[in-house]
């Protein structure tokens, strides 16, 4: 087994196969065997399309021998997740009664991956219906984290995140409402951004979103590998009305530009949460990691109001809206913890609502100001390190009683609700050996500013040759 492929970077990888000095047959085997090697333990991968992937792969190496001209991910393996459509492969949204859900085209993002070049090995596993943020459903069971069995990768992109961490595959697909992209990639170290609300465009769908937190974007093992993932999937498209256009340059090349003398915000809390200590040991020390790199970093005081219940009263309908046509005949093949967070969308009224979008504009008003005068924002990614694989948490935080699921998770939500591009790098460790993130949050629009930040955080702070040992390759 060429182990040496598995954990090198997919702009590397790309590069390899470009220049002829990789065959694409030979990473996706690499990456198949590895599959079989691992996955009987993590379960990241729910279905797979071997044969199609393999057959895909000679193609490819064909065209390179023609000379012909290939995309920037030719050849590279790629996992999707399983709340995303990718044809020939159902999309059951973890979920039993949607199991036989077979698309009729690939999302937009996955077709425009395809196009690129990355060939689709399977779809991994999530929550079902994404609402969780611990990965594990009725139909799959549960993914664990390659670093601590017992641990789980994060959620709702789960999947992808254990598929990166334990070298799998070296891209997958990810989307977040909430955090599920930024959660899961702290909790197994890798990297993960969320960009700005229709940077990415979402469908094709039969049903329109209305509550606009979902963004899809990469989990990968390094910055560069998600600029360059980025640069082949942003730009509007008809089937989403509220996707943006394309920004117009390469966010691969603005990487290599010199971090500029930045202005930044950091905050231990938001002024409302509770942190594992040497969780918000590890993010402080990373925050202060840009002091070195010529920035100023500033702690900021400002206690900002804890938007948990407005941001679920925003996301419930559209959660309910997708399965109350299974209610009827399928009510009790779905999980219960679900289905009683699904129907709390019928207890919104028109003024709960309208509460909700009023919290909302003031998070949009506070960081408007915000950013007049910081051009980042940091924060923790999570409150703690990876919870119990079977989503048992914790009862308390630093000492303090956790009384709400959300208190796990308190600084990803808040920047879903104002659309912010926001990422997470790796911070460090825990005491117990468990990684760490820390959040770097940027202006509207700027991801390439939030991607240049993490890139030269990551060269101050590598984190590429470490990952978690597993099976016989490893």
């Amino acid at each position: 087994m060429r182990d040496d492929l598995l954990f090198k970077p997919a702009y590397e990888l790309a590069s390899l196969i470009r220049l002829r000095q990789l065959s694409p047959v030979e990473l996706m085997e690499a990456c198949l065997r590895r599959i079989h090697e691992v996955n009987p333990v993590i379960n990241a991968f729910v279905t797979l399309r071997e044969e199609e992937a393999l057959a895909e792969a000679r193609q490819l190496a064909d065209r390179i021998a023609r000379n012909e001209e290939v995309g920037p991910l030719a050849g590279l393996p790629l996992g999707v997740k399983d709340l995303e459509d990718a044809l020939g492969l159902p999309t059951t949204y973890g979920s039993i009664p949607f199991k036989d859900n077979w698309p009729q085209q690939d999302s937009i993002q996955v077709e425009r991956l395809k196009r690129a070049g990355a060939i689709v090995v399977g779809k991994t596993n999530t929550p079902e219906f994404g609402y969780t943020f611990f990965c594990r459903n009725l139909l799959f069971g549960a993914t664990r984290n390659p670093w601590h069995l017992e641990r789980t990768p994060g959620g709702s992109s789960g999947g992808s995140a254990a598929a990166i961490a334990a070298g799998m595959v070296p891209l997958a697909t990810a989307s977040d409402a909430g955090g599920s992209i930024r959660i899961p990639a702290a909790y197994t170290g890798s990297f993960g951004i969320k960009p700005q609300l229709g940077r990415v465009p979402l469908g094709p769908t039969d049903m329109l979103s209305w509550g606009n937190l979902t963004c899809y974007g990469p989990i990968t093992r390094t910055v560069k590998d998600a600029a360059l993932y980025l640069d082949c999937v942003v730009g509007d498209h008809p089937a989403d009305p509220f996707s943006l256009p394309h920004p117009g340059f390469s966010y691969v090349e603005c990487l290599e530009r010199p971090l500029p003398k930045l202005r930044i915000a950091w905050s231990p809390t938001l002024g409302y949460a509770h942190v594992q200590p040497d969780v918000l040991r590890e993010a402080e020390k990373a925050a202060a990691a840009f002091l070195e790199l010529g920035c100023q970093v500033e702690e900021l005081e400002e206690v900002f109001p804890d938007p948990a219940a407005a941001w679920s009263i925003v996301g419930a309908g559209e959660t309910w809206a997708h399965i109350a046509d299974k209610l009827p005949e399928h009510r009790d093949q779905f999980g219960r913890g679900f289905l009683a967070i699904a129907e709390r969308a019928l207890e919104v009224t028109p003024e709960r609502y309208a509460w909700a979008q009023r919290v909302r504009a003031d998070w949009v008003r506070r960081l408007w100001h915000l950013f007049q005068r910081y051009d980042l924002f940091l924060t923790p990614t999570v409150a703690t390190e990876a919870i119990d694989a079977h989503g048992r948490l914790p009862k308390e935080i630093a000492g303090r009683p956790v009384e709400n699921p959300m208190n796990l998770i308190p600084f990803t939500y808040p920047f879903n609700f104002t659309g912010h591009p926001a990422a997470t790098v790796r911070a460090g460790f825990t005491d117990s050996g468990l990684p760490v993130g820390l959040q770097i949050v940027g202006p509207r629009l700027r991801e390439d500013l939030v991607l240049q930040a993490a890139y030269a955080f990551e060269q101050a702070r590598p984190w590429n040759h470490h990952w978690p040992h597993l099976g016989a390759g490893r």
